[in-house]
């Protein structure tokens, strides 16, 4: 074997520096003079030819073609990521740039989602994305390769390319999902039963209110391919994933074992699995929410809130956080994501005072994406002297941009209830928008460029009764003189559920107002159960 012997070069005077290698004091000083009486004089070569793989080393984690020449910065493709990396690198040369976390994100991930296969093909990020996830199939051991039976029809395969960001924005993750074209699959055939475990955004938001107040830390777990878990039990085959054909079997597909992403038993399936296991394990489902698993004893509880296949997790006693997240990984493949604070779309601070619920960063999003960045601001979001109408003589407007429009404000309600009423009064008017109603969601969104940061407060130091409010008007829809009804739900001081006054009652107002009033305490007593 060749015999080598390595040294350092560097300034006898010069002390030694503990700066990271991208800052002016982590390279040599100009001018230092380098002593040569430490070099070696004499190396010794082995006659013998020997492999450039240390035999220590595993051939399965060698990163590229070991047979490959030694690359240099010359010889790096320049249309490659490792280019612009080196590029960066050797443009900042001692200068300690401030985005340089963004520039490693932008090197070594791919920040445009390809719509095509060709185009996912021609980038080496959403090559390696791919390849993950047909990993995981392998890993999981989801289907196996068959000739398709007689009689039975393969449903079609697609990539979804989506980037994964945080929330400052920044792509963070390259994510390639292979899907089964689900609309294909036929009732009673293909499958029977159907069940997605959604929680509610109000589960989401009692949740955090009770972390709050008993003061404990939310965290966030990811399992990685979710619904891979969860084994099904009908005979599907899916043909062979686009750019991934098997090249001496082309003709062949795969018969599905696992509940593959799009598949119609895929969400039940996985749910199955989930819930069977924390059973097992003395978790205990909760009565009305079955997203929701909780084990206590006198003086301590943990809560596991279940979003498919995003999980939030909090307890009083800190070991049982990391005991549970052990639990999860000695089952599961998951990503732990530290301390909540992007979860759904809403953003969560916790503090030592309490957690603070907001969508800042997607009212920024929906206000450049309809344009109105630069406009006037609105004190209201509504105009409280001019009910909207029909108003049949005005021009229409374009049906799809008014109904992008509603639903972007409707997702915002989860945490803004005071735009609750404007966005149910204009979602009234989606199957023929008029002038008028365009000109009141657009208030709302002036309304929203005024004051983007609003949200909800759940305070530590408040108390956790429950209490419920209703309300109830007489004809109050102009329209059809039906009765519009509302309320809200508070624990303590923790608004955790709203609904809108324009929700109108399944009768025309024809009798007292006292009666009405029951009603909507009926309705209101129905939220609180």
């Amino acid at each position: 074997m060749m015999e080598f012997h390595y040294f350092i070069l560097r300034d006898e005077g010069a002390e030694a520096s503990t700066d990271g290698i991208f800052t002016t004091s982590s390279y040599d000083d100009e001018g230092a003079v380098a002593d040569f009486t430490n070099l070696e004089t004499v190396v010794n070569v082995s006659p013998i030819p020997t492999s450039r793989i240390h035999s220590t080393h595993p051939k399965a984690l060698i990163l590229g073609d070991p047979n490959s020449a030694v690359q240099t910065r010359s010889k790096v493709n320049k249309s490659s990521g490792a280019h612009a990396f080196v590029s960066y690198v050797q443009k900042q040369k001692r200068t300690n740039h401030k985005d340089f976390h963004h520039c490693l994100f932008a090197c070594f991930l791919s920040q445009h989602e390809p719509k095509k296969i060709s185009e996912a093909l021609e980038d080496e990020s959403w090559v390696d994305a791919m390849q993950e996830e047909l990993l995981q199939f392998e890993i999981q051991k989801v289907w196996v390769l068959v000739d398709l039976p007689y009689g039975k029809k393969a449903i079609g395969t697609k990539w979804v390319y989506r980037n994964k960001k945080d929330e400052r924005g920044v792509v963070v993750r390259n994510k390639a999902r292979l899907v089964a074209q689900g609309h294909r699959q036929e009732e009673g055939i293909d499958y029977d039963e159907v069940f997605a475990p959604v929680a509610r955004l109000e589960a989401i938001r009692i949740f955090l209110a009770f972390a709050s107040y008993m003061g404990f830390v939310v965290y966030q777990m990811d399992v990685k391919s979710a619904f891979l878990y969860g084994k099904i039990d009908e005979e599907v085959y899916v043909s062979q994933p686009p750019g991934f054909q098997d090249p001496k079997h082309p003709k062949k597909v795969y018969k599905v074992v696992k509940a593959l992403y799009g598949l119609h038993q895929a969400p039940r399936a996985w749910y199955a699995t989930l819930s069977t296991f924390l059973l097992k394990n003395g978790y205990r489902r909760g009565t009305i929410d079955k997203t929701l698993f909780l084990k206590k004893d006198k003086n301590d509880i943990i809560l596991v809130q279940v979003y498919v296949d995003d999980i939030i997790f909090g307890s009083t006693k800190k070991s049982w956080c990391d005991e549970f997240e052990a639990l999860m990984k000695s089952r599961f493949q998951m990503s732990s994501m530290g301390e909540l604070t992007f979860f759904l779309g809403l953003q969560v601070k916790q503090k030592e005072d309490g957690i603070f619920i907001s969508q800042d960063k997607y009212v920024a999003e929906i206000l450049k994406k309809f344009d109105f960045a630069n406009v006037k601001t609105a004190s209201t979001p509504i105009e409280t002297q001019k009910p909207l109408v029909k108003d049949e003589e005005a021009s229409d407007v374009d049906v799809h941009l008014y109904r992008s429009m509603i639903g972007s404000l409707m997702y915002l309600t989860a945490s803004r209830p005071d735009i609750m009423f404007a966005v149910c009064a204009c979602s009234r008017f989606q199957v023929t928008p008029k002038t008028s109603h365009l000109s009141a969601v657009k208030r709302i969104f002036r309304y929203l460029k005024g004051k983007p940061k609003l949200g909800l407060w759940y305070p530590r130091v408040s108390s956790f009764d429950l209490e419920s409010y209703s309300d109830s008007d007489y004809a109050g829809a102009n329209l059809d003189r039906k009765s519009t009804t509302g309320g809200c739900q508070f624990l303590g001081r923790r608004l955790i559920s709203w609904q809108c006054k324009n929700k109108k009652q399944t009768f025309v107002a024809t009798f007292k107002l006292q009666k009405q009033n029951m009603l909507a305490l009926q309705a209101a007593c129905g939220q609180v159960l």
